[in-house]
């Protein structure tokens, strides 16, 4: 339609087009009742109907179930038609029952007479304008929650001529004024007098208007006219590109700064205590190990000045060998790893010379935890080493004095005992040759006499090993209160009736590892001593207990007597070998030694406590073992090996060869003999031989190397080994080939060890009697 034509139109038709093309408000008519008569596009989109489904209905069905009850939409027309005018924002509800939020106006419609005759309503949907008031509002709130909750800053506003707007909190705390105490007051009163007088408030909102900020620090005023120092910074507030204000934000920092000038203050004392040490180099090195600090100290041990030496690597100090094997750069990797590296070595100096020093390297991190560098300290211990290497040399000399003094101990203590034994020896034998008549019985007597000489003999061989080291210790896992239970009645008749012996043995012991036969002559040694002290009798107690020492378990077995004690003097020498109290002939002064060396051995300690007048203790603590015991292994009394056996002796001693030949004869046994290895590999060749028993420690090839030689070229043929000294000096018990047997050794002992061996022999077994074959006693082990 043409312009011509649409102005051509009745003006009611044009009004009503203009109505139906308008789709963001709802524009429709009422009647005098509230009834809907007319119905347009917008109103379409907004409420959902159609005119044909709305046209004369009532427009109450556009409210809430709340408003009609309330009859909000009889006031509405009622308003309208008394006041020529209504208008509302609220709630209302479309066809599908969603709500909006609508700005609804209602004009009364009347006739060229004033007569009613109808309302137009104007509708529109501002839901989205809602909410983005609501949201601007919930900001604003939350805004105001922060800033007011905000304790740490004072933030407040100003207006353009720097009257106080609004009060935080903050601010009512640092500045101690409320509200409405110091709202529309000037800020100025904040400030120092002198600052007033020169105009700094008003320098300071010129500068913000200027400049949009200004930044500062200084002193400000409380209410109670103390001051405080304070961050200051103001912003200048602009509305449409207009100055309307300031904001205006201050931080007390009083005690930051004290903190800062503490720091400040100590980091300068300690600067100055490290530069004014001169008995250590203390500096510091960056990541890379360049020095980055020196002390007068550093300049003191090293020789360097401070401008020779910043910026070089530490590397500079150390030896050229130790350069060369990369310690430098072991130092810092260490200290990076472990926290920390220390040691003692040699540097050198600036001059070329060398010193003896102590390190410590720390790593240096920040507060963010990244590594920044490294802390050096440095000590000259040239001269604690010469102090340390002459204390050596004195030491050593004192050793030698006292293993002199030893010696001399020894010839009148041990040659004392053993020519009583030989003299026992040589007269019973002597007179057994001169009379070969002799009764039987008489006989046996002296024979007897000579076994325990013989015994006695091998007791002080063995303490002696003991303090050498070299006692041949053949480990066993025991319960110590389960054995010493078991010797306690054969101590009992030792001791005698004028002694009381008191077993005090733990439950539930922890198990140890030891050589049960020095267990016992260590006890034994350690009650006899306790003995000695009780002339006139007394009491003896042994007492068991599980113990940790120094994070490790282990077991006490402890000796006390009720005896005269010891003075503190003798108390210091009592473990030394050799040494005694006792009268010339009453002792070899072995006996506690031994004791201490058994203690050792077994990988334990030994110590003794005493007073005079109160008695004495002897500990030995042994450490607990993770292993299980072992079912013990005791000498077979039947003396039976198999028939007609063929074996070889190898034995670098003619006499020891012969006295195991003569023990061999009585067993029955077809023997050969060899003085060495190489003889006895030839003789093998040319005989056929069941067994080899050989002892260990001979000149040229021992033992060992001749049972493995034996192995490798005559497979069949078993291997039994002796020796004087203990099987661990040889090879330990886990990989051990080859059973040993311990000297000196007895013909049950040897049968034993035979019989353990002869279900290895080809075409040699043996018709046991027993309901197991005999075992080779404790001092025996076969893998």
């Amino acid at each position: 339609m043409s312009t011509s034509e649409f102005q051509k139109q009745p003006p009611a038709e044009t009004f009503q087009r203009l109505v139906d093309a308008i789709t963001d408000y709802a524009l429709y008519m009422l009647d005098t009742e509230g009834r809907i008569v007319t119905w347009n596009a917008g109103a379409e989109r907004f409420k959902g109907y159609a005119s044909d489904e709305i046209i004369g209905e009532h427009f109450s069905r556009f409210f809430t179930q709340e408003d009609r009850d309330a009859g909000l939409p009889a006031r509405a027309l009622a308003t309208a038609a008394r006041e020529g005018r209504f208008e509302a924002e609220g709630w209302r509800v479309r066809k599908d029952g969603t709500r909006f939020w609508a700005n609804a106006v209602l004009d009364p419609i009347r006739d060229d007479a004033g007569r009613l005759i109808g309302f137009a309503k104007i509708t529109r949907d501002i839901t989205e304008r809602k909410d983005r008031e609501r949201a601007l509002r919930e900001s604003e709130r939350r805004f105001q929650l922060l800033v007011g909750s905000v304790d740490d800053y004072a933030i407040y506003m100003l207006d353009t001529q720097g009257h106080v707007a609004t009060w935080n909190a903050g601010a009512r705390r640092f500045k101690g004024y409320e509200a409405e105490e110091i709202i529309g007051e000037h800020f100025s009163r904040f400030f120092l007098p002198e600052d007033r007088r020169d105009g700094l408030p008003s320098r300071i909102l010129k500068t913000a208007a200027e400049k949009k900020r200004f930044e500062m620090e200084g002193w400000r005023l409380r209410k109670d006219g103390t001051k405080f120092l304070a961050h200051v910074v103001v912003d200048a507030i602009h509305e449409d590109g207009d100055l309307v204000g300031f904001a205006k934000i201050t931080r007390d920092i009083t005690e930051k700064r004290r903190l800062e000038q503490a720091t400040y203050d100590s980091a300068l004392q300690l600067r100055m205590l490290v530069q004014g040490v001169r008995d250590y180099a203390i500096y510091m090195l960056d990541t890379r190990g360049r020095i980055t600090t020196w002390n007068s100290g550093a300049r003191a041990i090293k020789g360097y000045e401070e401008e020779e030496v910043l910026g070089q690597h530490f590397s500079l100090f150390y030896t050229e060998e130790d350069r060369v094997r990369g310690r430098p750069v072991t130092a810092l990797e260490t200290s990076l790893r472990e926290g920390k590296f220390e040691a003692q070595a040699q540097r050198v100096r600036k001059d070329g010379s060398l010193f003896w020093a102590h390190v410590l390297i720390d790593p240096i991190y920040n507060e963010l935890g990244e590594h920044v560098g490294f802390a050096k300290i440095t000590r000259d211990i040239s001269d604690r080493k010469l102090v340390e290497a002459e204390l050596r040399q004195t030491q050593e000399a004192l050793l030698q004095s006292q293993k002199l003094q030893a010696l001399g101990e020894l010839a009148g203590g041990i040659a004392h005992d053993f020519n009583n034994m030989m003299t026992v020896m040589r007269g019973s034998a002597d007179f057994m040759l001169r009379q070969p008549d002799l009764p039987v019985d008489k006989r046996n007597r002296y024979l007897n006499v000579m076994l325990e000489t013989a015994e006695r003999a091998t007791s002080l061989t063995s303490q002696l090993l003991a303090f050498a080291r070299r006692q041949p210790l053949e480990p066993e896992v025991v319960d110590l209160s389960v054995r010493l239970d078991a010797l306690g009645e054969m101590l009992q008749r030792t001791l005698g009736s004028l002694f009381e012996l008191k077993l005090d043995l733990a439950p539930a012991l922890w198990l140890v590892e030891v050589d049960p036969t020095g267990l016992e002559a260590a006890l034994l040694n350690a009650v006899l001593n306790a003995r000695d002290a009780m002339p006139g009798g007394g009491r003896i107690t042994i007492t068991t207990r599980n113990v940790t020492r120094a994070g490790e378990d282990g077991v006490t077995l402890l000796i006390s007597d009720t005896g005269h004690g010891i003075s503190p003097e003798t108390l210091q020498r009592v473990f030394e070998p050799f040494f005694t109290t006792k009268p010339t002939g009453k002792g070899t002064g072995l006996g506690l030694s031994q004791i201490h060396g058994y203690a050792l051995q077994s990988g334990g300690s030994a110590s003794i406590e005493s007073e005079v007048g109160h008695g004495t203790t002897v500990e030995v603590w042994l450490p607990r073992t993770a292993r299980q015991r072992e079912r013990a292994l005791v000498p077979a009394g039947d003396t039976q090996v198999p028939a007609g056996l063929r074996v070889l002796v190898v034995e670098d001693s003619e006499h020891v060869r012969y006295f195991a030949r003569q023990l061999l004869d009585d067993l029955g046994c077809k023997v050969i003999e060899a003085s060495n290895g190489n003889e006895a590999l030839e003789l093998m060749k040319a005989h056929s031989v069941d067994l080899v028993f050989s002892d260990i420690v001979m000149p040229g090839m021992n033992g060992l190397e001749l049972a493995k030689r034996i192995k490798e070229t005559f497979e069949d043929v078993p291997v039994l080994l002796a020796s004087g000294y203990s099987s661990k000096q040889f090879i330990p018990k886990n990989e051990r080939e080859f059973p040993i047997l311990r000297k000196p050794y007895k013909i049950e002992t040897l049968a034993a060890g035979i019989n353990q061996l002869a279900g290895t022999m080809p075409g040699r077994r043996l018709d046991w009697k027993a309901s197991e074959p005999p075992s080779v006693n404790a001092q025996i082990r076969v893998p």
